[in-house]
C-alpha cells in the first residue's frame, strides 16, 4: 500500500530480495516502483472498494504500508469515499490514527491478510543511537534536545505529530498534519537561526502503519531556517539517503544525532 516518497521502492525492493511477490497498490505517482514491484495498481482513497477486490483477485497474503499518505487527503476524502471506504471510517469512530489502524486491520483480517510491522523490510534504515556528524551539538543544543524528546514522545501519545522544533527551551512548532518539513520550516521562522528540531515517536507506536522518517527535505527546511541541530529517537527513525544528508549537515554546520528515549 503505497504513499507518496521514496519508501516504497525500498520496501518493494527488499520484500523481493526475501521472496514476496509485490504488488504496489499506488495511492501516489510511483515511478520508482517500476523495475521493483511485479504489478503496480493505481488506486485511490476514494475507492476503498476496488482496493479489496483487487486484494482479493491477486490473492494477497500480507500487507504492508509504505510512504506518506497526508491526513489532510483522509479529511477531504472521506466525504466522497465509496460505501466500503465510508463503512471503514465508521468503524474507526472518525480519523483518529488508532481508529483507522484498527479498522484497517479488522477489515484486512477478514479477508485473511495480515498487515506486517514495516521495520520488517525498512530495519537498515532505523538509526542507530550515537553522533552521526563531525560537530557535536552544544550544551544549550543537548538541553533542547533532551526537553524536545520529551514532548514529542507526550504529543505523540495524544494523536500529535512526532516533531518539535525550540530554541533555548521554547516549542516553537509541534507537528500537526502538515509534516515534518513544514513543522521545521514553522518553528525556524518563528524562532530564527540556531533552532533545534527533534523526532520522536510515542510509547507504544504502531509501526505496521508509520514509521518516521528523515531525509533530504528535512535537511533542506534545516538549512533554509539556518537550524543548529537535528536529533532524532534511536532505532525509532529512519533516515534516508543517509550519506548525502549526513554530509550536507555537515557542510552547512548542523549536527545530526540519535539517542535513546532513556536519554531525556
Amino acid at each position: 500500500m503505497c504513499g507518496a516518497g521514496t519508501l516504497p521502492a525500498h520496501v518493494a525492493s527488499e520484500a523481493r530480495r526475501q521472496g514476496w511477490r509485490v504488488v504496489a497498490f499506488a495511492f501516489a505517482p510511483a515511478p520508482a516502483l517500476e523495475g521493483v514491484a511485479h504489478r503496480a495498481i493505481p488506486s485511490r482513497l476514494a475507492d476503498i472498494g476496488a482496493v479489496l477486490e483487487g486484494l482479493r483477485q491477486e490473492q494477497v497474503s500480507a500487507v504492508v504500508f509504505a510512504g506518506k499518505l497526508w491526513k489532510r487527503e483522509l479529511l477531504d476524502g472521506a466525504a466522497a469515499a465509496d460505501p466500503a471506504g465510508q463503512e471503514m471510517v465508521k468503524t474507526a469512530g472518525g480519523l483518529s490514527d488508532r481508529g483507522l489502524a484498527d479498522a484497517v486491520v479488522r477489515t484486512l483480517a477478514g479477508l485473511g491478510i495480515e498487515v506486517l510491522d514495516q521495520r520488517t523490510f525498512l530495519a537498515p534504515l532505523l538509526v542507530p543511537p550515537g553522533l552521526l556528524t563531525a560537530r557535536a551539538p552544544s550544551e544549550a543544543e543537548w538541553r533542547d534536545i533532551r526537553l524536545g524528546l520529551r514532548v514529542a514522545r507526550q504529543c505523540g501519545g495524544f494523536g500529535a505529530g512526532q516533531t518539535v522544533v525550540l530554541r533555548h527551551g521554547v516549542v516553537a512548532a509541534v507537528e500537526g498534519i502538515e509534516g515534518t518539513t513544514e513543522t521545521i520550516r514553522r518553528g525556524c521562522a518563528l524562532v530564527g537561526p540556531g533552532a533545534v528540531a527533534v523526532k520522536a515517536v510515542a510509547p507504544r507506536h504502531d509501526y505496521r502503519f508509520d514509521v518516521p522518517a528523515v531525509g533530504d527535505e528535512t535537511l533542506d527546511a534545516l538549512a533554509q531556517g539556518r537550524a543548529a541541530a537535528l536529533a532524532v529517537e534511536a532505532g525509532k527513525v529512519l533516515l534516508l539517503d543517509r550519506e548525502a544528508v549526513v554530509a550536507r549537515a555537515g557542510r552547512e554546520g548542523i549536527a545530526i544525532v540519535s539517542l535513546d528515549a532513556d536519554a531525556a
